[in-house]
């Protein structure tokens, strides 16, 4: 480092070597930064107004003229420049000034920098290509939230198909009996819904659902897309909760937090049809949701004390026990041993190792983020998980930077500044949210943390809004498939079954291709097969409307027997246990699945029972 006196330019002069490409790929990134605020010149074009400066310098480091017309070189001529960006710029020259140690460090690391560009420029070119500037995500933020758009409209368009028979007047678990109950207990606050004040008839709850898809509609076409949002977060929060206990699965949680972030994303404007950078602060906190989602999920796997993880022989059972497999689930479980631990190993390292790249350099963020999707791709063909994975997807978008998607992104961008909500109310919210979701991620780690008890406490309190949610999808793997079977008799000697739409039910039919269609219903019967019938009060409510023969319930069923009155004396479940079937059973049988009857999962009841 070396300082003298020179002549004043009128703006900070910051000039470099314009025969070193590295220099120059760097430059560029600096400038981004930097704005207008310094001016960049190369030595061969400034270097003769600058005679104080020996000509072998400039090869050898970059050179700042400030105003004062004081030089300084390598990091601290870096370290000034970056300080025009903003207050983590000054932060670090405030420390270099200060810090004798530091600035040792940061200058004989630039030396090492500086005679070895050739290598290090090889390197900047693998790991972010030819453009290191730092990376905007205009475009992906206009995609991302017209994806999300049409994520919520699938949600409400799918939770108005089914309302009536889960949560209607003669569904399964009424919505006003639930609010009544809420009210009687004066716990209003464990349940923020604003059907509550509006009303749970039958066509209230369809005029939210209608209301939602509209929204939805409009999220889409960009128009006023914040307002929407914020709308699309209550509604669909409403619906949830009014939803119970068919309402409780990750992919909800993960869109109204995913909606909820989304605010914070989307501009204020009425219209908002081009693309425009949104705040920074704003795309980290997805991005971090995306993290958590994903590392959460392969942590519980290892921290459940699951065998099946930890020996890699979980997905010899996954493909077949998961509650709602496709076509394609059948030929997954057919490969070897083997090939089923290799890629228990593989989804492992996605889900714990990939997700640290989303931080990194361009290559990488793109690698992780790949790894990512594809395992959402592979998901989605062997599972129906309904808009679980279209979520994620649709996070990984956010990834993507403008660089990216090229001349696009220059025809896409906004010419007209949109507005964003203000630094001064996103920072106070973002350090909160960041704050209190470090507590569901801790927890998925099943480790005491004394000094997270006060953010815990906070985080109870906030967690009926579920806007800030833990994550991981099969924790414990389940190693047998029991398979309700429920049956309906006038006499209680000969049984006829109901048969669902979608979940397994005659051997011989074809698993069932439905998402991003939820079939809330079939999904929960998975769920009931892991615990006790008369232990679960929705089960006994479903029992109850096939006794009175619902019309809304038996909507939800692909066939209803026939019985004398137009409905059964008595109703009963059946638990059998279930596997695919080997290709050698399927060629002489034609069947899918095996089935081996166990027991008697509910026995036979009647309206007088009830």
């Amino acid at each position: 480092m070396r300082k003298q006196h020179c002549p004043v330019p009128e703006k900070p002069l910051l000039i470099f070597d314009g025969e070193c490409r590295f220099c120059c790929r760097w430059i560029e990134a600096w400038k981004a930064m930097t704005g207008d605020r310094v001016d960049y010149e190369t030595s061969q074009d400034a270097g003769a107004r600058f005679p104080q400066i020996p000509p072998g310098n400039f090869a050898g480091a970059v050179q700042w003229v400030g105003v004062d017309g004081r030089i300084c070189s390598g990091a601290e001529a870096v370290f000034s420049a970056l300080a025009t960006a903003g207050w983590f710029g000054r932060m670090v020259l405030a420390l270099y000034r200060k810090a004798p140690l530091f600035a040792v460090v940061t200058e004989a690391l630039y030396k090492v920098v500086a005679a070895n560009r050739g290598f290090f420029s090889i390197l900047t070119r693998m790991l972010w290509g030819n453009d290191v500037r730092p990376p905007t995500y205009a475009l992906s933020s206009w995609v991302f939230l017209r994806l999300l758009g049409g994520i919520f409209l699938v949600a409400f368009l799918s939770f108005g198909a089914q309302i009536d028979g889960l949560i209607g007047s003669k569904g399964i678990l009424p919505a006003a009996d639930f609010f009544a109950a809420v009210n009687r207990s004066e716990a209003g606050w464990h349940f923020p819904s604003i059907l509550a004040w509006t009303g749970t008839g039958d066509a209230a709850l369809h005029a939210w659902c209608w209301a939602g898809v509209i929204s939805s509609v409009l999220l889409i076409a960009g128009i006023a897309p914040a307002a929407n949002l914020n709308f699309l977060w209550a509604a669909y929060l409403s619906l949830s909760i009014a939803g119970q206990d068919f309402y409780q699965f990750q992919w909800d949680i993960l869109l109204l937090e995913t909606g909820f972030l989304a605010i914070f994303l989307a501009p204020w404007n009425l219209w908002a049809t081009k693309a425009a950078r949104p705040p920074r602060l704003a795309h980290f906190l997805l991005i971090w949701l995306l993290f958590r989602l994903l590392f959460e999920s392969g942590v519980v796997k290892l921290t459940s004390g699951d065998p099946t993880w930890a020996n890699g022989t979980a997905l010899d059972y996954h493909y077949f026990t998961q509650p709602l497999p496709t076509p394609a689930a059948w030929f997954a479980q057919q490969p070897p041993g083997w090939f089923h631990w290799f890629s228990t190993k593989a989804t492992l390292f996605i889900e714990l190792v990939l997700p640290c790249f989303l931080c990194l350099p361009r290559r990488l963020r793109i690698a992780g983020a790949g790894g990512i999707a594809g395992l959402q791709f592979l998901i989605i063909v062997t599972g129906n998980y309904g808009i679980f994975n279209l979520l994620t997807l649709a996070l990984c978008v956010l990834v993507l930077d403008d660089v990216l998607w090229g001349t696009l992104a220059i025809r896409m961008a906004a010419i007209n500044n949109q507005r964003f909500l203000p630094p001064r109310l996103l920072w106070p919210l973002a350090a909160a949210i960041f704050l209190l979701s470090l507590v569901p991620l801790t927890f998925a780690f099943r480790r005491p943390v004394p000094w997270m008890e006060p953010l815990a406490s906070a985080y109870s309190r906030i967690s009926p809004f579920r806007t800030i949610n833990g994550y991981g999808l099969f924790a414990v793997m389940t190693t047998q498939r029991l398979e309700i079977t429920i049956q309906g008799s006038d006499d209680g000697v000969i049984w006829k079954p109901y048969v669902f739409k979608y979940k397994p039910g005659p051997l011989q039919r074809r698993p069932p291709w439905v998402a991003p269609y939820m079939p809330r219903l079939d999904w929960q019967m998975w769920f009931a097969a892991l615990s006790r019938g008369d232990r679960i009060p929705w089960f006994e409510s479903l029992l109850s409307r096939l006794l009175e023969g619902s019309p809304a319930v038996l909507d939800l069923l692909e066939e209803a027997p026939a019985f004398e009155g137009g409905k059964p004396r008595f109703v009963r479940a059946l638990g059998d246990g279930h596997e695919f079937t080997t290709p050698a059973e399927k060629r002489a049988s034609g069947n899918w699945w095996k089935a081996e009857p166990l027991s008697i999962y509910y026995p036979p009841v009647s309206l007088k029972d009830r």
